[in-house]
Formats: structure tokens, C-alpha cells, sequence
């Protein structure tokens, strides 16, 4: 059995605002509360699980999606009005990147959590 990701804990000011913004832009299934988490379903292996936190940096997290999917959910964002960007260091440029023949974007959620929609895996040279 290949080894899966099956959940990560995303820290938040208000994890039910943010589970339930996850579940609207991405289209992600929300669970709801379990232990002291509120759970979305990103896929039939992994989780989020938002938490309240006072002090926390930043994360990045990267979606992988399909081409339809991309422009279903960059509709969303369009529609919420939320600031996005070509690249990790410009996400409020309103532009989006077509990196290795696919499409990107970035944008942040309330957390200021770097969030980030491609179409295309980034083309990596392994070393040796």
C-alpha cells in the first residue's frame, strides 16, 4: 500500500469560518466537528482539520486540480472578490501563471494562509 497523506491541522482565528470558506472555494465536502477540529474532505485520502489558534505563522498549501476544476473554482474566488496572483511572491498581481503547460494562482485565505490552485506538477530534476 503506497503511503498517503491522511490528514493535516490547519491553525486558524476562527476554524469554523475558515473549514466552511475551504468547503465553498474548493468545493471540498464539510464534515464538521470532530474532537476539538472542524474536518472538510479534500478527496477519499485526505483531511483538513481546522483548529483555533491565537499565534501561528503562515502555510502553504497546494491543490492540485483538473482544468475544469480550475475554472470552477477561480470563478469562485472572482466572485468573492478575493486578491490573487501569478506566483508565491506576487499573489495580488490579478494574474495567473501557465507554469509547465498547466495553469496557477495564489491567493490567501482570512488566516493569511497561502493557498495555491495548479493544473500542471512543477517539472523537478531529480538529483542522482
Amino acid at each position: 500500500m503506497p503511503i498517503t497523506l491522511n490528514h493535516t491541522i490547519v491553525p486558524t482565528h476562527d476554524k469554523v469560518k475558515t473549514a466552511r470558506f475551504y468547503a465553498h472555494i474548493f468545493g471540498f465536502e464539510y464534515i464538521g466537528t470532530f474532537a476539538s477540529f472542524i474536518v472538510v474532505r479534500v478527496n477519499e485520502t485526505l483531511c483538513l482539520d481546522f483548529a483555533d489558534s491565537e499565534k501561528f505563522e503562515p502555510h502553504h498549501y497546494a491543490f492540485k486540480v483538473s482544468e475544469a476544476e480550475f475554472d470552477v473554482i477561480f470563478d469562485r474566488i472572482k466572485a468573492e472578490k478575493i486578491k490573487y496572483g501569478s506566483g508565491p511572491y506576487d499573489p495580488e498581481n490579478m494574474d495567473i501563471n501557465h507554469n509547465f503547460g498547466g495553469r496557477g494562482v495564489y491567493f490567501r485565505d482570512a488566516n493569511t494562509h497561502l493557498l495555491e490552485m495548479l493544473t500542471a506538477d512543477y517539472e523537478i530534476e531529480a538529483n542522482g
